[in-house]
C-alpha cells in the first residue's frame, strides 16, 4: 500500500508540472502585467518565472521526467512481484501509460488551459521553489546542451522574434473579430490606431486643387466676406499664385478684427491678424503629426514635398477621421456616398477614394503600398492613362473606367471576382 501511495503521489507531482507548464504558457501577459502593477506579489512571481524561460522549462521537464520515470520504475517492480517477470512489465506499462496520460497530462492540462490565470497564480510559489532547488542541475544540463549544440554546429542562442508587438496586437484583434467578440467598426478603429506610425500625411491630406484659399491681393472687404462665408474655420491666404501660401487666416480673428476696428480694414491689418503658415513634409507619419499638433497646439498644417512645393493641407480632423471614419458637422455639405452599390458584388466609386477607405468599407484587401487612391491603383497597374470604358482585372477585382475628365479618372465601377462561381 505504501508503494502504491508513492506511485499515486508521483503521478500527482507529474500532473502539477504538466499543469504548471500549460498555465504559465496560456496565461495572458497583459493580465499578469496589470496585476503586477496593482501590487499582486504572486503575479510578480509568475512574471519572473515567465521571464526566466530556460530555467522554467528546464525545471518543468526535469521534474516531470523525474517523477514519471520514478513512478514507472516503482510500478514495474510491483508488477513483477505480483505477476512475474514475463507479463509484469507489460501490465505495468499499460497501467502507467493510462494513469499518466489521464491524470498527469490530459486532466491537469485541460484544467490549466481553461483556468490559466487562477492556475498560474496557484502554482507560482511552489514552482518558484522547484526552480531554486533544481537550479544547479539545470545549470549543468544547459551547459551540456550548449556544448553538444556547438559540437554539431547548431545555433542555440536565443533568436529574435520576427513578430512585433503591434502585429501581435493586430492579430489578437483580428482573432476576436473572427470569433465575433469585436465588431467590424471597432476592429477598423483599433487597426487604424496601430497604423498611424506606418501611414504618411500625404495619404490623408486635402490636395491643393481642392483647397479653399483666398487671394490677399483682393479688396479687404472681399477677403473678409469670403472668409465669413466659407464653411472652413482656417483659410490659407496666398499671394500672386495659389501655390504661394503666405499666411493662414482664422475666421475668429476676422470676426475679432471686424468688431474691434472702427475705421476701414486694410490688407495689412488682415495680414497681421493671420497666423504664420506651418509647413510639414508629406512623408511625416500620422502619429508624429498628431503629436506635433498637440505639442504646437495647432489644428492645421500645409504639406510640401521634398522640393518645398505646396501639395495640400492636413488638419487634426483628417487624422482623427483616419481612426474613427468621416466626421460631419452642421456646416459640412451632405454629399452622396462616394462608394455606391452598383449591382451584385459591384460598386460605383469616386477615383479619389483611398484604397484604405475602400478596404474598410467593403472589407477587402487591395494593396495600398504603391498607390493611395483607387484611381492611382489602376494607373499603377495599367501603366497608362486608360480611356473611358476600359476594363482591367487584377487582385481578384474588375475595374471599369466609368468616367474620365481630362487625364483624371473621376469614377470607376469596381466588382469583386473572388467568388469563382460568379459569371457576371
Amino acid at each position: 500500500m505504501i508503494e502504491i501511495l508513492i506511485i499515486l503521489t508521483l503521478v500527482l507531482f507529474s500532473g502539477f508540472f504538466s499543469g504548471s507548464e500549460t498555465a504559465l504558457t496560456a496565461v495572458s501577459r497583459a493580465r499578469i502585467f496589470h496585476m503586477v502593477k496593482e501590487g499582486n506579489k504572486t503575479a510578480k512571481i509568475v512574471d519572473v518565472l515567465r521571464e526566466r524561460k530556460e530555467a522554467l522549462i528546464g525545471t518543468i521537464l526535469l521534474g516531470n521526467n523525474l517523477v514519471n520515470i520514478a513512478a514507472a520504475s516503482l510500478a514495474t517492480t510491483l508488477a513483477i512481484e505480483w505477476f512475474g517477470l514475463d507479463v509484469g512489465p507489460l501490465y505495468a506499462t499499460i497501467f502507467m501509460t493510462l494513469l499518466i496520460l489521464v491524470f498527469a497530462e490530459i486532466l491537469p492540462k485541460t484544467i490549466a488551459i481553461n483556468h490559466a490565470e487562477k492556475t498560474s497564480l496557484m502554482v507560482a510559489r511552489p514552482l518558484s521553489l522547484c526552480v531554486k532547488i533544481f537550479a544547479p542541475a539545470i545549470f549543468v544540463i544547459q551547459r551540456i546542451i550548449e556544448g553538444l549544440c556547438d559540437l554539431f554546429g547548431i545555433d542555440h542562442r536565443e533568436g529574435q522574434s520576427f513578430t512585433s508587438a503591434t502585429e501581435a496586437i493586430r492579430g489578437t484583434i483580428e482573432l476576436h473579430h473572427h470569433e465575433g467578440d469585436v465588431v467590424k467598426e471597432d476592429r477598423d478603429m483599433l487597426g487604424s490606431i496601430l497604423d498611424l506610425s506606418n501611414r504618411e500625411i500625404g495619404e490623408v491630406m486635402t490636395h491643393r486643387k481642392n483647397v479653399y484659399a483666398i487671394n490677399i491681393a483682393e479688396e479687404p472687404d472681399r477677403v473678409i466676406q469670403q472668409a465669413i462665408e466659407s464653411v472652413h474655420s482656417r483659410i490659407p491666404l496666398y499671394k500672386d499664385s495659389p501655390d504661394n501660401i503666405i499666411a493662414v487666416l482664422h475666421v475668429k480673428d476676422v470676426l475679432r478684427l471686424v468688431t474691434s476696428q472702427k475705421i476701414g480694414i486694410t490688407r495689412e491689418m488682415i495680414r497681421r491678424s493671420a497666423a504664420k503658415p506651418w509647413f510639414v513634409p508629406e512623408t511625416t507619419s500620422l502619429n508624429d503629426q498628431l503629436l506635433a499638433f498637440r505639442e504646437q497646439r495647432k489644428h492645421f498644417a500645409l504639406v510640401v514635398d521634398e522640393y518645398g512645393a505646396f501639395l495640400g493641407i492636413v488638419t487634426l480632423e483628417d487624422i482623427i477621421e483616419e481612426i474613427v471614419g468621416d466626421i460631419d458637422d452642421e456646416h459640412d455639405d451632405l454629399q452622396i456616398s462616394n462608394i455606391i452599390p452598383y449591382g451584385e458584388n459591384a460598386w460605383r466609386v469616386e477615383g479619389t477614394v483611398t484604397i484604405r477607405d475602400l478596404n474598410r468599407h467593403l472589407d477587402w484587401n487591395l494593396p495600398d503600398e504603391d498607390a493611395t487612391t483607387v484611381a492611382g491603383l489602376v494607373l499603377h497597374e495599367a501603366e497608362m492613362i486608360p480611356e473611358q470604358g476600359a476594363i482591367f482585372e487584377f487582385y481578384q477585382t474588375r475595374f471599369i473606367i466609368a468616367e474620365r475628365i481630362n487625364n483624371q479618372i473621376t469614377h470607376l465601377i469596381v466588382e469583386s471576382l473572388a467568388d469563382p462561381d460568379d459569371d457576371a
